[in-house]
């Protein structure tokens, strides 16, 4: 029997080329059009121990300090997009202030458009801009890329 084209929807994995990336900059919304996103990662540093003196206990594992996320965003380059370096510049003149870092939205959208995941990136940090590299024997599309650390990763798979 066919699957409906609801059934269809809702248990086929989403592609990964329908992204959209909002930068929460004091309160105001900017979607930055970037051609990668990368290091959605939430990693525990594990603890491992033994419970008391007798080895015929075992060793425990549980999770322990959580590490920091590092997020990779890439970007082509265009004439008056400074946007990214005027961050960085601000965050390394005053990083204690709140003006430095900023909570950043991905969206992994369906074919409408409309948000199916949501990965809200609390705090994050400019660390590191990287010009792309240039090559005089190349047509490449100028991608520099930033780096960002964060403090907090949730995911929302119903996202409104």
């Amino acid at each position: 029997m066919p699957l409906s084209k609801e059934a269809i929807k809702s248990s086929y994995p989403l592609p990964v080329y329908n992204y959209r990336v909002t930068v929460l900059d004091d309160g105001e919304p900017s979607v930055i059009a970037f051609s990668e996103v990368s290091g959605l990662t939430v990693e525990d540093q594990p603890v491992v121990y033994r419970h008391g003196f007798s080895f015929a206990m075992g060793i425990n594992i549980i999770p322990g300090m959580r590490q920091p996320i590092r997020l990779t965003l890439k970007k082509g380059l265009i004439r008056n997009g400074s946007y990214l370096q005027e961050w960085l510049d601000r965050s390394h003149s005053s990083p204690a202030a709140s003006s430095s870092k900023r909570d950043i939205v991905i969206d992994l959208c369906d074919e409408s458009g409309l948000p199916a995941i949501r990965w809200n990136v609390k705090q994050a940090l400019p660390v590191k801009l990287e010009a792309p590299t240039l090559a005089a024997n190349s047509n490449d599309v100028a991608i520099a890329s930033l780096e960002l650390i964060a403090a907090d990763l949730t995911v929302d798979f119903q996202p409104t």
